[in-house]
């Protein structure tokens, strides 16, 4: 399984949020903007939550199983790798989201004076700021699931023993 890159999810935020600008302008000037939900950054918070809390779990029952504390609960490999997924589908999009609402939040600093995008731009931000919080538990996810690196291909270049 590939590695998160953190450049691929920066593309991501700052075309979607190019775009969503572009598109926040062109509706703007063909009729009325739609407003950005207060439920946008609630819903991306309550999963960087959840990434959040699954990576703390699995980190301390991995923990537990490398110390062989005999209590210790083992982590299903496929459980593990699902977690991952679900962190890397889940940082994905939230980089999507996270410039979509950024562009729209952009467009909104234009007209601060009125109080309706003053809230709209208000909720925007909190909407990125979410949105990197979920890319944030997906990467600690990503990393506390990582296995350990295997000593015997660390040194490929050494000869072998004879």
């Amino acid at each position: 399984m590939k590695e998160l890159r953190i450049r691929v999810l920066a593309g991501v935020f700052v075309v979607a949020g190019i775009l969503s600008w572009a598109g926040a302008r062109l509706w703007n000037s063909l009729g009325t903007l739609p407003s950005v939900p207060v439920a946008a950054p609630v819903v991306l918070a309550l999963i960087a939550v959840v990434l959040a809390a699954t990576a703390l779990s699995l980190r301390a029952r991995l923990r537990a199983q490398r110390e062989r504390r005999p209590e210790a609960k083992g982590v299903d490999p496929l459980m593990a790798a699902r977690a991952v997924v679900f962190g890397q589908a889940s940082a994905l999009v939230a980089a999507l989201v996270a410039g979509m609402y950024g562009g729209v939040g952009v467009f909104l600093l234009e007209s601060l004076d009125v109080p309706a995008r003053r809230d709209q731009a208000v909720y925007a931000g909190f909407a990125v700021l979410a949105g990197i919080a979920v890319i944030a538990a997906a990467l600690f996810l990503e990393r506390v699931c990582r296995l350990p690196e295997d000593d015997e291909n660390n040194g490929a270049g050494a000869a072998p023993a004879a």
